[in-house]
């Protein structure tokens, strides 16, 4: 595990598979980090499971998941309370993101701001990311 800077004045330990020098695969906002942290709490889990997988009209949907366990290829991002693992297949498609929830009359959920997206349905579900990335698979 690392110790990495973030840009909200935060620190986050982060257990790393793939990675670029001074560069983190996901980044969480205060509101992300304390949304995570509460279901953790509340349902008891070890944090939330985060990938990719085929599906929806631009061929790729994230996906989130309560984990239980932390499987040792995970990427970990511990932040503010909140652990984040991330499946080594679909560390390639999320990194650089940057992970927020977000309120509003209508509705409330985590969105994702990431770089590698090369296009969004209408829906708001699905993506479609670089050519060059999605030759490699998703898990």
């Amino acid at each position: 595990m690392t110790d990495a800077p973030l840009g909200y004045g935060a620190r986050a330990k982060v257990h790393v598979m793939f990675s670029i020098p001074g560069k983190q695969a996901v980044t969480l906002t205060p509101r992300a980090a304390a949304q995570i942290s509460k279901l953790m709490e509340r349902d008891g889990h070890q944090g939330l499971r985060v990938g990719v997988k085929k599906g929806g009209c631009a061929g790729m949907e994230y996906t989130m998941d309560y984990a239980e366990e932390i499987d040792p290829l995970d990427e970990v991002v511990e932040q503010d309370g909140a652990r984040v693992m991330i499946a080594p297949m679909a560390q390639m498609f999320l990194f650089g993101t940057e992970i927020d929830y977000e309120i509003s009359l209508l509705e409330a959920g985590f969105k994702f701001r990431n770089p590698n997206v090369s296009e969004a349905c209408g829906c708001g579900e699905s993506i479609k990311f670089d050519e060059s990335l999605s030759e490699g698979g998703a898990g």
